[in-house]
């Protein structure tokens, strides 16, 4: 099982999906940003608690699948992080 904050750790896939179900409340990044592993790119609100899912590997933002206040369930890409060109 994943902890809440680390998202895809550990995998080379360039999406990060989403450890939890809950509502997306803030997009701490934007497409053609880079960024680092650990860096917060979505906060996401469940069970009354805010958890900030973090890059799971380096590189640039190509896509953002979430907007604020959107719902997502467990398995849901949030971002996706390829490789700096």
């Amino acid at each position: 099982m994943k902890a809440a904050g680390v998202g895809a750790r550990g995998s080379d896939s360039p999406e990060l999906k989403s450890p939890m179900a809950g509502k997306v409340v803030a997009i701490a990044v934007e497409v053609g940003q880079e960024v680092a592993p650990g860096e917060t790119v979505v906060i996401v609100e469940a069970m009354k608690m805010e958890n900030d899912l973090k890059a799971h590997r380096p590189g640039v933002i190509t896509e953002v699948a979430v907007s604020a206040g959107q719902a997502v369930e467990i398995g849901d890409v949030l971002v996706r992080i390829d490789d700096v060109q």
